[in-house]
């Protein structure tokens, strides 16, 4: 019996929750759908129409990619909302899930329609499958858990598996020359290519709700109910007919699309101020917080710090989908051995590193147990190789000078930024879930969400300075960002011991 008296299981993953396995596999397939979709996206937008893609310039790429990417992340808050008061993570997640799969389907079909109906689709799925997914894993485990770490680096490592399978195979479909030739002799236009790998993808957010259903009876039917059955997530004054509730869910509602609005409004020259409310008003939340005396403010005050740390860690990470995309396609000797391989796959190996080192952060948090750095120290040791994988890039984009590079340079890169990732992202998830009042861990993380959601945002408004033609000035871009991730490391570590003094009675 584990700590606590959480069950656990003999099973995949000995010595952690029953259902582990099960959400597993389901955020697996998910993950496979959007990493498949997100591999093909810059791409797809730049390439020429003659080429089936819809031709535009690398500002626009950047430009829509952000924009979509960051919608994905910000509509994680309505969706946490939704099922903490109205349907339950477990619903959610069948509902969104579901919306997925359609959205790919849209994308499959050659239209412009097609694809801006698909964008919105994917968005709107994910925002409500994405945070409570993660609040399903993190309800596994009990407080004061110690294994909570290790079951979301593990979780971890499933999401990683759908990535690091999911460019390969719809980089095959969309731009293997033997997949176009097969196309062409059956009948169909190679230029459509894009779009079979958008259909993989919706294929394979079906298989990952038809397993999750399969395998429903694995979780704690606690975890499945509706909040109004459930004591863990809900109370008789959070009823869908209070009308406090009605209250919040209108300025959840409004606050959300008030917040996509704005950031949307910020694409405009005249407007680009607005893109400094991304910084001041998590931190006005981290002041307005830190003033009040209870452990719960403490708490969220806490929680906006480390917002702002992986808010700008995003922002620096999700150029793999805009500028390392671009400079894979245009710059890199996309070749081992003589053989040649779509400059999509380079997307496969962040997840690829996550699986390969997932399991010894894993046993490494587990051995330390109490003695394991704490979660602001884990966001400083993240950034810091961050800013490490794109210094990389400043000698690598001078060499583009003499023509395309090694793609041990990319290689270098992604193993960089994944060792920042598993510092952050999972123990981010997993840290959320432990300040989360119990009642509002769906929002929390939807909240959370937010900070991925302006880190895309702001992938997208770094990548629209993205200029491949001149070595020096790519080798300065790659510097700048660098730059802004190693100042913001150097304010978190001045940061630390305050946090840790926020964060003391947590695990």
């Amino acid at each position: 019996m584990a700590k606590n008296g959480a069950s656990t299981s003999r099973g995949l993953f000995g010595g952690q929750p029953q259902g582990l396995s099960t959400l597993f596999f389901t955020e697996l397939w998910e993950r496979f759908s959007y990493y498949g979709m997100r591999a093909l996206l810059t791409l797809f937008i730049v390439a020429p129409i003659a080429a089936g893609g819809l031709g535009l310039s690398t500002v626009e790429a950047a430009r829509i990619y952000g924009n979509y990417t960051m919608a994905v992340y910000l509509l994680a808050i309505p969706g946490g909302f939704i099922a903490d008061r109205y349907l339950g993570a477990h619903r959610s997640v069948l509902i969104g899930g579901s919306t997925i799969a359609l959205g790919h389907f849209a994308l499959a079909v050659p239209t412009l329609w097609g694809f801006y109906l698909g964008l919105c689709l994917v968005a709107l799925g994910t925002g409500l499958f994405k945070p409570n997914i993660s609040a399903l894993v993190g309800r596994l485990y009990a407080p004061g858990d110690d294994r909570r770490d290790a079951g979301f680096s593990i979780f971890y490592m499933g999401i990683n598996i759908g990535g690091l399978l999911a460019p390969l195979i719809t980089g095959f479909l969309a731009q293997s020359a033997w997949f176009k030739q097969w196309l062409a002799a059956n009948g169909f236009d190679p230029a459509s290519s894009w779009h079979w790998g958008f259909a993989a993808a919706g294929i394979g957010m079906t298989i990952g709700l038809l397993l999750y259903m399969r395998r429903m009876s694995t979780l704690d039917p606690r975890l499945t109910a509706a909040p109004s059955t459930s004591r863990e997530i809900s109370s008789p004054d959070t009823s869908s007919h209070d009308p406090s509730s009605l209250r919040s869910a209108l300025l959840v509602a409004g606050g959300t699309l008030a917040i996509l609005v704005l950031t949307l409004l910020s694409d405009r020259p005249e407007l680009q101020w607005l893109r400094g409310l991304f910084l001041l008003l998590p931190a006005g939340a981290c002041i307005f917080f830190a003033m009040h005396g209870t452990l719960a403010a403490k708490h969220l005050a806490a929680m906006f710090v480390l917002f702002i740390a992986s808010m700008i860690f995003w922002g620096i990470f999700e150029q793999a989908g805009i500028t390392i995309a671009l400079f894979a396609q245009e710059l890199t000797r996309n070749e081992v051995l003589g053989w040649s391989f779509p400059a999509a796959w380079y997307q496969s190996l962040n997840p690829l590193f996550v699986i390969l080192l997932a399991p010894l952060f894993a046993t490494l948090w587990l051995r330390l147990g109490s003695r394991q750095p704490s979660s602001p120290v884990k966001f400083v040791l993240g950034l810091s190789f961050l800013a490490a994988s794109f210094l990389l890039m400043v000698p690598a984009a001078m060499l583009t000078a003499e023509g395309r590079i090694s793609p041990l340079w990319l290689v270098g890169l992604f193993f960089l930024q994944t060792t920042g990732e598993l510092l952050l992202s999972p123990v981010g998830l997993s840290t959320m879930t432990k300040l989360a009042p119990p009642h509002l861990v769906g929002l929390v993380l939807g909240v959370w969400f937010l900070s991925m959601a302006w880190g895309n945002k702001i992938a997208g408004i770094l990548g629209a300075g993205y200029d491949s033609a001149d070595p020096s000035a790519l080798a300065g871009f790659f510097l700048q960002q660098a730059l802004m991730v190693g100042v913001a490391t150097a304010l978190l570590i001045a940061l630390v011991p305050w946090l840790k003094s926020l964060m003391r009675d947590l695990r």
